[in-house]
Order: C-alpha cells, then structure tokens, then sequence
C-alpha cells in the first residue's frame, strides 16, 4: 500500500464521518439520502453499463469512471470482475507475490480504500503512473481541495496530464513534477449530486441509486447467478430472496449481506423457524 495511505477507519475525523451521512461538510452539502433517477434502464441494465465503461477504461478508450449508489449491492465485486476479465492483474496486496516479481503496471491495477491524504494520493498517483487505480469508498480524495486538484489534473483531457505537488515532499523517491497516463476508477457509497461536478464531467459516470424495488430486483439477480454462494442450493437463495421481497418495507438494510444472511439462516435453522428467525434478525 502506498505510503500515507491508511486503513479505513483509522485516521478518519468526526467531521468526515459526519460527512457520510449526508451533513454539511466544507466543500459542499451532501444530500441526506439517495435521490433514484428516473431512467428507462433497469438497475441490472445499469450494473451492465459499469461492466462495459471498465472494460473500455481497461482498454485505454476512457480515463475513468465513476460510480455512486448505495453500499453493499455489488459495485465493487461488478468493477474488479471486469478488470480481472481484462486480463489485468491485482497488486493491491504486494504481500502476495514472491520477492522480486515483476509485473508490467500498464497489465494491473492497484485498489485503495480508507482514507488518504493529499501527499497520500499524489504518491499513489506517482506510483501507479502507468497503471489502474480504482479508489474504493475512499471519498476523502473527492473532498479535500487539494486532492481535487489533482484528480482534476490527472483526468483532463490534455495529451500530457502533468502533476505537480510543490509543498514539501522530503521524500527523496517522489518527484515534484510527473506525467501521469494512468487510469481511475472511482467507486463512492455517495449520492452523485454530493460529487464535484468537475470529477464527473471528466468521467464516464453510472448512478447506481436504487428504489426499494430495485434493490430487490438487484437482490434476486444476484441470488441467480451462478457464482454467489455455490455451496448453498438454488431453492435456498431463491427462498432467501421471496422472504426479503415480502419484508422489504421493513428490513433495516436491503443489501448483499442481508441476502447471505437470511441464506444462511435457511440452510441452519428449523423448517419451521427459519423465516421467523430471519425477521428477527432482519427486522428486530
């Protein structure tokens, strides 16, 4: 991980905190909730536009792209499968190679989460030059003025993007001046209208704001594909997600992870408990 680039949760202030539930922060106000756009595309029609524009990004035809919309329906899992589809290789954990691999930046990509500072950011910028860097639920760099800047200056549309960061460095392996030609990727749990519109006019961008109704249909589609939870039998999932359905005006978290819950609990419990057991847990 690049240096000054923390974990999340650690070096976050109250006022950022504050900030991700929708009050005023000092850049701009933040809705207090998803607003969902009217559109003719249905939300897993929209989760296959974010597969499409990653895969043109992959491909060199787009600078980045930007994603927004609640937390726990699958962005995340949507970008790095098509990344990988690509043919790009994760290096977000150099823990995970022997000492002394290498690997060509333009055929990889790098993911940050957390928080991360101004310097922070123009090192992982530096650092991955050449390559893909997705920002995971890290909106502190959609905030902070400085990092705005250069987020700015590395997604213009300029034949030389040119970054420069002329406070003190002191690091002797980070250069003042750089050119970047890399990629970005940003994937925020934030309301688009809460982004700067300079982020997002420079982006191809995907609202991925749900109703009710679609974080169900999302749910279920979910449920249906092959790959999710393949330990459990069909019946299960397509049982979880009739119970969800038929609660969804209750359940205090319409996510993924409400769906392998109630799963779960349908593979371990009673017969004759398991959709009350699930309730509860869903529900209170």
């Amino acid at each position: 991980m690049p240096k000054g680039v923390a974990r999340s949760g650690r070096r976050m202030t109250k006022k950022y905190l504050a900030s991700l539930n929708g009050t005023v922060h000092t850049t701009y106000k933040a809705p207090a909730a998803f607003v969902p756009v009217e559109s003719r595309f249905t939300i897993n029609q929209r989760f296959g536009f974010v597969t499409d524009m990653v895969q043109m990004l992959a491909k060199g035809k787009q600078a980045s792209v930007v994603i927004t919309g609640p937390g726990g329906l699958g962005k995340t899992f949507t970008v790095l499968k098509a990344l990988e589809g690509c043919g790009l290789k994760d290096i977000s954990s150099l823990e995970s190679f022997e000492v002394g691999t290498r690997v060509d930046p333009k055929k990889a990509f790098r993911c940050i989460k957390g928080y991360a500072t101004p310097k922070g950011l123009y090192r992982a910028l530096y650092e991955n030059k050449d390559g893909i860097l997705v920002f995971d639920d890290c909106d502190s760099v959609l905030k902070e003025p400085t990092s705005l800047s250069l987020l700015k200056g590395a997604l213009d549309s300029y034949s030389k993007r040119i970054l420069s960061y002329r406070a003190d460095i002191r690091d002797e392996d980070l250069p003042n001046v750089f050119e970047f030609n890399g990629k970005v990727v940003f994937i925020s749990n934030l309301p688009s209208q809460a982004m700067d519109q300079a982020i997002i006019t420079r982006s191809l961008a995907v609202d991925l704001a749900m109703t009710t109704a679609q974080k169900v249909d999302r749910i279920r589609f979910l449920a249906n594909d092959k790959g999710f939870m393949e330990d459990q039998p069909q019946n299960f999932k397509l049982d979880a997600v009739d119970l969800i359905d038929s609660l969804k005006d209750r359940i205090r978290e319409l996510s993924l992870r409400t769906l392998i819950q109630v799963v779960n609990i349908r593979a371990s419990a009673p017969m004759a408990k398991w959709k009350d057991l699930s309730e509860y847990a869903c529900c209170g």
